[in-house]
């Protein structure tokens, strides 16, 4: 079963930027280059790139 794009928000910078300090925060100032906020970050780049 596949979502619709249509009805999801799409992710910003600063949405990004919120997840990556709480996930720095939660592990000592690091953030995992394959954990959500990375995938994030790209979904963001990917985002701006298309609109």
């Amino acid at each position: 079963m596949s979502k619709s794009k249509s009805n999801q928000t799409p992710m910003t910078t600063k949405a990004v930027a919120r997840i990556q300090s709480s996930e720095a925060k939660a592990s000592g100032g690091q953030v995992s280059s394959k954990g959500f906020a990375a995938r994030a970050a790209r979904a963001a780049a990917n985002n701006n790139k298309n609109g």
